[in-house]
């Protein structure tokens, strides 16, 4: 009788093509909105850029929730959750985000945003009692490293007692807000409720809460006239809410917070050279071993070992006996 441990399916996750499409589709079009978002706030206030980003979005996600045939209804406490993700995601991460690319370029955000992982993982073991791995803790200081030389080029261009140390605290607040409600939502009363009805849901109290910041923090809306503004709200809303937010959280339920962060791969390539072409970003020997320092890191986290259940971060330090 061998004594070899059986093989485990989330060994393998992120092979399957129920989980390699939608998470290569989300990490591109999560790609390209840091891009698009540059436009978004040339001119606009940013708390009303994301305002009427979730104002278009919000209604969408009701539409998809009646095509699906889910139901409206999620209960008290669904309703409490979906208030917590609402203000957490679709206000407070994204009224961060947009002021953080404000001081930093879209590129350098996306890869910020990559430590998203990190904050999952540990997010994930406070609340939910997920373990958290050598690989993970190995792929991440590599990627820190990385990190770290990309923001000290952009320190170089800027003294940190500027504008880019505010724009690093923007994207700080942001990768928080968006973490603990990535690790909330999946929670016992998440895993109970339909995805897009629990998102429908949330996007409503997010966008509440974003008109009201919107009119306290900058006065009466602010609607631009030019199309580019207009196209990009409707990509923003459509492709980068409507459409990624379901794909991504049914991927958290699936193989675990920390693996689904992992598309933060996918949408950095996008983002740099999309901030390379558009940005004006300049390449330098730092800057590039940066860049690929914080890659390598999180294809080291990628390398996980046997669970019984799909992990926030990684693996366990052991197989279990």
């Amino acid at each position: 009788m061998s004594n070899a441990a059986p093989a485990n399916p989330a060994d393998h996750a992120l092979l399957r093509p129920r989980i390699v499409l939608p998470f290569l589709l989300t990490g591109m079009i999560w790609g390209s909105t840091w891009w698009v978002i540059t436009d978004q706030i040339d001119g606009v206030p940013p708390s009303w850029s994301v305002a009427i980003r979730f104002a278009v979005a919000t209604p969408a996600m009701f539409l998809l929730l009646l095509a699906m045939r889910k139901t409206l209804r999620i209960g008290r406490a669904g309703h409490w959750l979906a208030l917590a993700i609402g203000v957490t995601q679709f206000c407070g991460n994204f009224n961060f985000v947009y002021r953080a690319e404000l001081h930093l370029t879209s590129g350098i955000v996306a890869v910020l945003f990559t430590m998203l992982i990190v904050s999952n993982a540990v997010f994930g073991w406070w609340l939910l009692g997920q373990r958290i791995t050598r690989n993970f803790v190995a792929g991440t200081l590599v990627a820190l490293c990385g990190i770290g030389l990309l923001l000290w080029h952009e320190a170089g261009l800027n003294p940190l007692g500027g504008s880019i140390g505010l724009g690093i605290v923007w994207a700080v607040l942001g990768i928080l807000c968006a973490s603990i409600a990535n690790v909330v939502q999946a929670n016992t009363t998440g895993r109970s409720l339909p995805m897009v009805s629990l998102l429908a849901w949330a996007m409503l109290y997010g966008t509440i809460a974003d008109l009201a910041l919107a009119w306290w923090t900058a006065g009466p809306p602010v609607l631009p006239e030019r199309p580019s503004f207009w196209l990009g709200i409707g990509w923003l809303a459509l492709a980068g809410s409507v459409v990624t937010f379901p794909l991504h959280y049914t991927l958290v339920r699936q193989i675990g917070a920390g693996r689904a962060a992992y598309n933060g791969i996918v949408t950095v390539i996008v983002a740099m050279l999309l901030s390379t072409l558009f940005e004006d970003y300049r390449w330098t020997a730092w800057t590039g071993l940066g860049a690929a320092l914080s890659l390598c890191g999180l294809v080291i986290a990628l390398r996980a070992r046997s669970v019984p259940t799909p992990p926030l971060g990684d693996a366990p330090l052991e197989k279990p006996a």
